[in-house]
């Protein structure tokens, strides 16, 4: 018989303390747009080479078609967050919980909504002329 282990995963108990860590370091540090930018890029440097591949293009699109998000990491993600500090989208590695696709999602502040249904997140497998318009679009409509 398989022995079930209740609670929460090793990575998932990783992700829960790198979260504390966060918003104590963002206490610390003020919640500015300069001290976000800096755990954003700390965030991605520390990725495997896909993965940050995938980071930079999706911080680059951010940067260029919602300026007012304001970068943040969260749950250790690049994210970014509208003004009231609320995450609207964020990007999870392939890495993070050994996935075999990255993830581009969109959190409830996210201005997505689209009568019954709507995307919430997308795989990420690569950065193209294509898939970054698509991001794009996305991402703008998202911030409002």
């Amino acid at each position: 018989m398989t022995e079930k282990i209740a609670g929460l995963s090793k990575d998932e108990r990783d992700a829960v303390k790198q979260r504390a860590a966060e918003l104590r370091a963002q206490e610390k540090a003020g919640k500015s747009r300069a001290a976000g930018e800096k755990a954003v890029r700390e965030a991605i440097a520390a990725m495997p080479d896909d993965d940050r591949v995938l980071a930079e293009g999706i911080d680059r699109i951010v940067s260029e078609v919602a300026p007012q998000l304001v970068p943040k990491t969260w749950y250790g993600f690049p994210s970014y967050a509208d003004e009231d500090g609320k995450v609207v989208v964020f990007f999870k590695a392939a890495s993070k919980f050994t996935t075999r696709y990255a993830t581009l999602g969109f959190e409830e502040s996210a201005q997505l909504d689209d009568g019954d249904l709507w995307v919430t997140s997308f795989a990420v497998i690569a950065l193209t002329p294509t898939t970054e318009k698509a991001i794009a679009e996305h991402i703008r409509k998202a911030a409002g």
